[in-house]
């Protein structure tokens, strides 16, 4: 299929071939009819693209401080990758579409093949052919105009503004910024029976708003506005004010606060900055200001979004979704005049036109739509294959996966290898695998993990996908007699780590099963190991873990497994490489109080040889506290591991000995070059699977004892 997209690095436009996207359970396909641009987001977005270097950190101040955090944290060399990963990207861009049902995921049951639907989200993109979540699409009459219906996402964002100012009948409100939304917002509040004033700095957005969705409009610098506005409300001043502006000017929301009577509400919509001046308007009137977010409740809740998972409309009465379907309604009963937003009409292959118009501002515009082509007798080919450079190498990789980890660690230290052939790569998005497969070499990319397991020359399988599917993959991988490499962790559940272990058993040694447990190839940390005796030691492993929202999909159980079994497993693992024995009995306990994340927890291992060992996982520390600290102790020595920076060494002389490192070396690549060794020369795994199992055990086992209070002995 075809998708539009545009690369951060220069802003270049292009429809690219890519793979269908994924289909996960409670999702639709849908074969697009209509998408809407939304020319102010997608502009700015495409606009800063075409910036330099510069002019993007300006205009993205907080991305560019997260750069610097990565600089000082991580090194030059992750810096460049990092930045290099996001600069070369293709990004889709679009999140309002409209189109018919093509195939359903699993546990579908309100949606039916040819059904016509309207989208939005980020998923909702240009392209021929979308993965939708049920709860981000509402189902349209069989004669609804997917022209109209394609405005959904921007209607639900005007429809969610509205709302948010709670109007009544009679009452004036103002809305700043006439713009799309603007005027759908206005649309929406004049059929409510609300008054409606427009204001804008252009002038053709406000004859256009005159025209269909505002009772008076002027432009910003028009004279006595303020004055203009009073007199209509009989010197009162509006009841509410809507900002659907996008600017960095404070103008929007003070000259709200001058308009509005007193305890009237100003209500957010659009990207404005919020430092109004408090006296003498929002103090003496005591204004209520308020946020607007996106389509309404249920944004950026995963639960919602990709689970499925209504909220009952007992208790919340506007979801997302019900405001999307609220405004198909209007749209449907004629309450709204679409036809008169509609301006442009651009065919897919001319995408790349309607941003040049809307950058260069040629012409007026307002409502501006890419129709595609139907041809349902086009069947997507499950694979593209992308790069046809035949090899003699014996070894090909494939990756099912490949997200920010495997193309900022593993993709680029596999680039160095030698004797290896990229074969194949599938990813959730399209958009990810063809840009990784055209980036890396790889002879194709696929929607379809089972073409990457039936490919007769991929002989390794990196899964580097969330961690909910690793069990599954990994299962898959070596029944396919393929060596498997996976992300840590290795699995969620105490029935899948037996099952990969009945599965293992059964390949008898012939593939190599990897978790990326890389810190245990690092250089200060193999150098520590090397001195060490086989007796039994005490070590403490500090970990400054940091905060990650309870609505990250990792600290869901479900899909990520909580952090626990999402990275303390990495620091259960360099504990038990370090001691050379394994884990036996486990207790964790966690702060009282501290949420439901279970991230602030300390906990205490014992082992086979007498060794005992703490990981202290704490999410609630200062960021500019270094993020790992290790203490080893053994007959009277003592060995720190600093962040990964440097070790010191205390051995009994009158002075420490300090081993300091290039710059942060958590051992990624070391651990790429030696697996690789191994799948080229065979012999044994490079972590015994027996180790592999006992710290996968202890992992759950440190979950199970938080469950419980008690100790949990590992089997």
């Amino acid at each position: 299929m075809r998708q539009l997209t545009q690369k951060l690095k220069k802003g270049k436009i292009e429809i690219r071939d890519v793979p269908l996207p994924a289909l996960p359970a409670g999702s639709i396909l849908v074969r697009n009819h209509f998408s809407l641009i939304s020319a102010g987001t997608e502009g700015s977005t495409v606009a800063t693209a075409r910036m330099s270097l510069l002019g993007k950190a300006k205009a993205r101040p907080q991305q560019a401080k997260q750069v610097i955090e990565v600089l000082r944290s991580q090194g030059p060399v992750q810096t460049y990758r990092t930045v290099t990963k996001k600069l070369d990207a293709y990004s889709p861009l679009g999140y309002s579409c409209a189109g018919e049902i093509i195939g359903l995921g699993e546990g579908v049951r309100e949606f039916h093949i040819g059904d016509r639907v309207a989208c939005a989200g980020n998923t909702a993109s240009h392209a021929e052919i979308v993965a939708i979540p049920v709860n981000l699409a509402v189902k349209l009459n069989k004669d609804a105009d997917l022209k109209f219906a394609a405005f959904n996402a921007l209607g639900a964002i005007a429809m969610q503004g509205v709302r948010r100012a709670e109007m009544a009948i009679g009452e004036t409100c103002v809305v700043i910024g006439l713009g799309l939304i603007g005027q759908l917002t206005g649309m929406l509040l004049r059929a409510s029976g609300v008054r409606v004033i427009g204001v804008d700095v252009d002038p053709m957005a406000v004859k256009s708003a005159k025209e269909q969705a505002c009772d008076h409009a002027w432009g910003r610098k028009a004279p006595g506005l303020s004055k203009k506005i009073n007199q209509l409300t009989g010197g009162m001043g509006v009841d509410a004010v809507i900002i659907a502006a996008g600017t960095s000017s404070l103008d929007p929301i003070n000259f709200a606060g001058e308009i509005c009577r007193k305890r009237g509400k100003v209500v957010i919509v659009g990207a404005v900055p919020t430092g109004f001046e408090r006296d003498p308007h929002y103090y003496r009137k005591e204004l209520d200001l308020r946020m607007s977010c996106s389509y309404g409740p249920g944004r950026y809740d995963l639960n919602y979004e990709e689970k499925g998972i209504d909220y009952p409309s007992a208790y919340v009465r506007w979801t997302e979704k019900r405001n999307m379907e609220s405004f198909q309604r209007l749209i449907e009963n004629g309450q709204l005049n679409m036809a008169g937003l509609v301006t442009h009409v651009f065919e897919f292959e001319k995408a790349a036109d309607a941003y040049e118009l809307i950058l260069n501002k040629t012409e007026p515009f307002l409502g501006m739509l890419l129709e595609y082509e139907i041809d349902v007798t086009k069947q997507a080919q499950p694979r593209i294959e992308v790069n046809q450079t035949q090899s003699t190498a014996q070894n090909g990789i494939s990756f099912i996966g490949a997200g920010s980890y495997a193309q900022s660690f593993l993709l680029p230290n596999l680039a160095k290898e030698k004797g290896v052939t990229n074969r194949g790569v599938a990813t959730n998005s399209g958009t990810t695998s063809r840009r990784v497969a055209d980036q890396y070499g790889f002879s194709f990319c696929t929607d379809k993990p089972e073409e990457i397991l039936a490919d007769d020359e991929t002989t390794t399988i990196f899964i580097a996908t969330r961690h909910d599917s690793h069990a599954d993959f990994v299962l898959k991988g070596l029944k396919a007699d393929k060596h498997v490499y996976v992300e840590k962790p290795l699995c969620l559940t105490s029935d899948e780590l037996v099952d990969i272990e009945k599965a293992y058993q059964k390949t008898k040694g012939k593939r190599q099963l990897m978790v990326g447990f890389n810190r245990r190839f690092a250089p200060l940390a193999t150098k520590i190991k090397s001195v060490l005796s086989d007796g039994p030691m005490s070590i403490v492993y500090r970990v400054n873990a940091g905060a990650i929202p309870l609505d990250s999909w990792i600290q869901d159980m479900e899909v990520g497994g909580g952090r626990i079994i999402g990275e303390a497993c990495h620091f259960i693992d360099l504990i038990t490489y370090l001691t050379g024995s394994k884990p036996i009995q486990v207790y964790a306990s966690a702060l009282g109080n501290a949420g439901d994340t279970e991230d602030i927890v300390t906990i205490n291992l014992e082992f086979e040889n007498g060794s005992i060992g703490t990981v202290h996982y704490f999410s609630n520390g200062a960021k500019s506290l270094a993020k790992e600290y290790v203490e080893v102790f053994q007959n009277g020595c003592s060995y720190i591991i600093d962040d990964f920076r440097q070790s010191i060494w205390h051995t009994g002389s009158s002075k420490p000995a300090v081993h300091k490192g290039m710059s942060q070396n958590k051992g990624q690549a070391e651990m790429v070059s030696q697996f690789m060794e191994k799948i080229r020369t065979g012999g044994e795994p490079l972590i015994s699977f027996e180790e592999i199992y006992a710290v996968s055990a202890a992992t759950l086992a440190a979950v199970a004892s938080l469950r419980n209070h008690l100790p949990v002995k590992i089997k």
